[in-house]
Parts: C-alpha cells; sequence; structure tokens
C-alpha cells in the first residue's frame, strides 16, 4: 500500500505485480554462457561413441537379447523426438535414428558372433545403405553418425588385420578371465613392433587430416567429424590400458 501511494505521488502508473531484485548469484548463472549451439550435437555424437565401449559392452555380455531389444525403445524415442521436438531436440532425435543403427549392430555381432572377427565389419555396416540414402534428406544427421562411426571400426579392423592381430581375437575371448589380460597386454606390445607402430601412426594422421576436414565443412559433417575423432580416441585409450592395465581394459 506504501508502494501505491507513493507511485501515485510521483505520477507512475501502478502495477499489480512487482519482482523483487535477482539475487546475485542468479544474476551470475543467467549471465554464464552456455554451450554454443554449434558444439551440441558434435558433443553429444562424441558422447554417444563412447556409451557402447562403457555400456554396451557389459551389457552385451551378460544379456544380449536385452540390449539388442533396447534398440526399440531407444528407436521409439528418437523418432519421437524427430517428430515432435523443436529445434535442437528435433536434431538430437535424428541423430538418435543414427546411434540406434550402430547400437544394434554392435549388440548382434557381440552377442552371437563376436568370436568371428571377420564378420565384424559386414554387421556392423548392416545399414549403410539407409545411412547413405539419409545424406540426401531429413535423416542426414543420422547417416553422418553412423557413417562416422562405421569409419572407425572398419580402420580399426584394417590395422588389426594388417598388422596380424587378428588372430589373438578370438584367442582373448576363449582365454579364461584370468589369461585373457596377458593375452591381450601381449597384442598390444606387438602393436609396438615397427611395422605395426608405423601403420597406427600412419592411419591414426590420415584419419585425423578426415576429421579436420568433415569439420570444415560444417552442419552434419561436424557430427561425423566428431564420432569418428571419439573413435580414435578410445581406440588410443584401450590401448595405453592394454599396456599399462590390461585388467581394466574392457573393450572386448
Amino acid at each position: 500500500m506504501h508502494n501505491f501511494l507513493h507511485n501515485q505521488l510521483l505520477g507512475v502508473p501502478p502495477t499489480l505485480s512487482t519482482r523483487p531484485p535477482a539475487l546475485p548469484g542468479l544474476r551470475m548463472a543467467a549471465a554464464a554462457p552456455a554451450i554454443p549451439a554449434a558444439a551440441v550435437l558434435p558433443l553429444t555424437a562424441a558422447l554417444l561413441v563412447t556409451v557402447p565401449v562403457f555400456l554396451q559392452a557389459p551389457w552385451v555380455r551378460a544379456a544380449p537379447m536385452a540390449a539388442a531389444l533396447f534398440t526399440l525403445p531407444l528407436m521409439a524415442l528418437a523418432l519421437l523426438l524427430e517428430r515432435r521436438g523443436q529445434g535442437q531436440w528435433q536434431q538430437l532425435g535424428v541423430l538418435l535414428v543414427g546411434f540406434c543403427g550402430s547400437w544394434l549392430g554392435g549388440c548382434l555381432f557381440w552377442g552371437w558372433v563376436r568370436l568371428h572377427p571377420v564378420m565384424h565389419l559386414p554387421i556392423e555396416a548392416f545399414a549403410l545403405p539407409l545411412a547413405v540414402a539419409g545424406l540426401g534428406g531429413r535423416w542426414r544427421l543420422a547417416g553422418a553418425f553412423y557413417l562416422g562411426s562405421l569409419l572407425g571400426t572398419a580402420s580399426t579392423d584394417g590395422v588389426m588385420a594388417a598388422a596380424g592381430l587378428m588372430d589373438l581375437w578370438p584367442q582373448v575371448l576363449n582365454a579364461p578371465l584370468a589369461e585373457a589380460p596377458l593375452l591381450l597386454q601381449g597384442a598390444a606390445i606387438q602393436v609396438l613392433q615397427p611395422w605395426p607402430l608405423a601403420l597406427v601412426g600412419l592411419t591414426a594422421s590420415l584419419l585425423v587430416l578426415i576429421c579436420r576436414r568433415l569439420w570444415s565443412q560444417g552442419g552434419a559433417w561436424r557430427v561425423a567429424a566428431a564420432a569418428l575423432g571419439t573413435t580414435l580416441a578410445v581406440d588410443a585409450l584401450f590401448l595405453g590400458a592394454a599396456l599399462l592395465a590390461p585388467h581394466l581394459s574392457g573393450l572386448i
């Protein structure tokens, strides 16, 4: 009432809603810069690449069918966001569609045919025609993510085959739990030999150049660059883990 009379005397129009001044902390929080819009999708793509390593791998070992069936609610969420979402939520939905392809391919291979490394890339690439077709329309982000992830997988498998490590793949998987880390460490040590090490260095350098090229294209290609670059980083992480702490490496 006092404020009302005071405003009348000063000729200020009365107002029925007054807001107290914001606390300094709230002002700072509001003024703090958020993640740039252009970085949201690449960061999400990088996060999604790490999910199969830390979540899918142990889940598939324990319950492959449940992990594979999880693709259904994941795809339902992706389509819901794509159809009903606005702005970046809609784009995240499209990106999740591409992730669903990578997730299902990983579940199928690691759940049922993981002792046959020659089948790894063909199974992971089951959605390749859809991803390529999607680049020309509304599913561009999905196709870019899937293709970036697939290129990383193909590069890893190609280096392993050229370095003569494919024969160790089923040996590590079939070995008792106590022996598997030692075999994995032996495979990592073999990578440090001159020819495999040169091959790894050359392939990594080429992939970095491809990532930079894709990133410079902008748009959906930055998602592909993020997926490919994160795959390269994860491979480096597990090579180091296999060398220094093989019992901590859960890649396989």
